[in-house]
């Protein structure tokens, strides 16, 4: 994983932490020398970022708990070290000032290729087993009071046209169902199903 990977375990992070994170620099390598540092010096892009979100939260634009900095008689704003946001609020303010990429907007985890449609060898009836199993397998409520392999139908019915289920009428297609039920079920022993108070 990537240093800044690890920053994605927060859900708030300072001002200071923030901006850096829009710009793209680990805050471990500079939240605390960066502000003593010389604009020509700090990471590009990480003045406007923490200046967008200190207006942000002083126009009550992005909720944040505030630490003022100075003192009762001079205070001096947000003290940005220690006034936080949340991260999830964050991404909401950057997303409706047109940012979609970067540290707040992960990419969506892919799944494996063999599970893509674009794989030169993709298999609907593969994919459709191995997802069935994953949703059967993890939810004991869509077995209650069905066997694995009742379970894994009902699933395969409802999904049909993602996996090429379906015959030319578009009703599922009993037979590839089956099929596939035989291949995701896990449970081979057969036997009546057990009822809901038994599960």
């Amino acid at each position: 994983m990537d240093a800044l990977d690890y920053w994605r375990l927060c859900d708030e992070l300072s001002v200071v932490q923030a901006a850096l994170l829009i710009a793209g620099k680990d805050p471990s390598n500079y939240q605390d020398v960066v502000d003593s540092q010389r604009p020509v010096d700090m990471p590009a892009g990480y003045a406007a970022a923490k200046a967008a979100l200190i207006n942000a939260i002083m126009g009550k634009r992005l909720p944040a708990t505030i630490v003022q900095g100075g003192d009762d008689d001079f205070p001096t704003g947000p003290d940005c070290q220690h006034t936080t946001v949340q991260v999830e609020a964050a991404r909401n303010c950057l997303s409706s000032r047109g940012f979609e990429s970067g540290f707040f907007f992960p990419s969506p985890k892919r799944g494996p290729d063999y599970l893509s449609t674009d794989h030169p060898s993709y298999s609907p009836k593969l994919a459709a087993a191995i997802q069935a199993w994953m949703v059967i397998s993890a939810d004991p409520e869509l077995r209650r009071g069905r066997s694995v392999k009742q379970a894994l139908a009902v699933w395969l019915r409802q999904h049909a046209n993602e996996f090429d289920l379906t015959k030319e009428d578009g009703n599922p297609n009993e037979q590839g169902i089956e099929d596939v039920a035989k291949i995701a079920n896990w449970d081979t022993k057969g036997g009546a199903p057990r009822t809901p108070g038994n599960q």
